[in-house]
């Protein structure tokens, strides 16, 4: 045990090393906090406890599915049930009333059509190519991965060209928006919500077990809070509480790809394109206009990427290096673009489309999840091609 502690970064320690991206942070919480008021300082806040529980608890959606395709551990997939269901619990009482002390607040409730379908089958090939989704490419970028900036900026690449050619796939058809805490009230909806992920956790655990004879736990009594690692309970925890908390503060939920295609758009504006003509940016020339750290959805992205930055520092483990194999940066680079495709036709990623989707009582979450998860298997058998480990 003495040489476990030993072996461990010693707080003080710890905490030096966090110095610069608390730095960073406390010069991006300036800086938005200058742009859009306290609120935004708050977003910025918001994001950096974002990427510390998600670089300390490894709370990624890829390898997750990855390893329940491939082995049928589901630590991670009823994590994620759980994440889903505490956060139910405090979003569809919220929606169903629509406001909170005079603040009106609203789901993420999206029409199914064909471009949510093959949004999200591309986004779930992307995962498993680029490395990430949208919140693991976040975090594993603040936390120093060279190769996941190659996957981000892809993804950003495959964002803006979904958006130069929404005039096309916006036109698809597509069946209106369903809200179960609209049809049939909160209380209603909620138990079926909790009543489906019970069901959905029964049968992960009952694969993994019949396939193993034992399940991976997803929570231990000891977590070191500033060093790591955090347990997937914990991490699941927070999450949902980071949920809740811009749902409060912005007034709609948690989401991170519409920031990638913004800043895709004003680089494609500085090199001579006219994105403000884009059908995407219709009604919204004002977002466009504005500058990036006016816009709550990149605040809180540069949150995430600064706040696995100081995890990452504080656990010791900020080592980046820039040995990529060819076909790893090849996987990268396609995977970022289907990523960033499939999230602007999907109307999102793992965090808007499927965790928002779902906790907002929308149909559109679990339609999202189905077509994301056989990209998912599609995905991983093609990482042998690009010598993927």
């Amino acid at each position: 045990m003495r040489d476990l502690d030993r072996a461990l970064p010693h707080p003080r320690a710890a905490l030096a090393r966090t110095l610069p991206a608390l730095a960073g942070f406390a010069l991006l919480a300036a800086l938005a906090g200058a742009m859009g008021g306290p609120r935004l300082a708050l977003l910025a806040l918001i994001g950096l406890m974002a990427g510390v529980a998600l670089y300390h608890a490894s709370f990624g959606f890829t390898a997750a599915w990855r390893r329940f395709i491939l082995e049928r551990r589901g630590a991670g997939l009823r994590a994620q049930i759980l994440l889903l269901g505490v956060t139910s619990l405090a979003f569809f009482p919220l929606l169903g009333m629509g406001e909170l002390f005079g603040r009106p607040l609203g789901g993420f409730v999206f029409p199914i059509g064909w471009a949510l379908l093959l949004g999200a089958f591309l986004f779930g090939i992307g995962m498993q190519l680029g490395g990430g989704c949208g919140s693991g490419t976040l975090f594993t970028v603040g936390g120093g991965s060279a190769r996941m900036v190659v996957t981000l900026a892809f993804f950003i690449l495959g964002s803006t060209l979904a958006t130069a050619t929404s005039d096309h796939w916006l036109a698809w058809p597509d069946l209106p928006p369903l809200s179960f805490i609209a049809w049939f009230g909160w209380p209603a909806a909620l138990g079926a919500m909790l009543a489906a992920l019970a069901l959905l956790f029964a049968l992960v655990r009952a694969a993994e077990r019949a396939r193993h004879g034992d399940i991976t736990p997803i929570h231990r009594l000891e977590t070191r809070w500033l060093t790591g690692p955090w347990s997937l309970a914990a991490g699941a925890l927070a999450l949902a509480g980071v949920n809740v908390a811009v749902l409060l503060v912005q007034g709609w939920p948690w989401g991170i790809t519409s920031a990638f295609a913004l800043w895709g758009s004003k680089l494609a504006a500085l090199i001579g394109f006219a994105p403000a003509q884009w059908a995407y940016w219709r009604g919204q020339e004002a977002v466009l206009a504005a500058p990036i750290l006016a816009d709550p959805t990149s605040v809180t992205d540069f949150g995430i990427m600064l706040g696995a930055l100081l995890a990452a520092r504080a656990a010791g483990k900020f080592r980046p290096s820039l040995a990529i194999p060819a076909r790893s940066l090849a996987a990268a680079m396609l995977g970022g673009l289907l990523l960033g495709i499939g999230a602007r036709l999907g109307t999102g990623c793992n965090i808007g489309a499927f965790f928002s989707g779902t906790v907002s009582g929308s149909l559109h979450g679990w339609v999202w999840l189905v077509f994301a998860f056989a990209g998912n298997i599609i995905g991983v058998r093609l990482r042998p091609v690009f010598r993927l480990d």
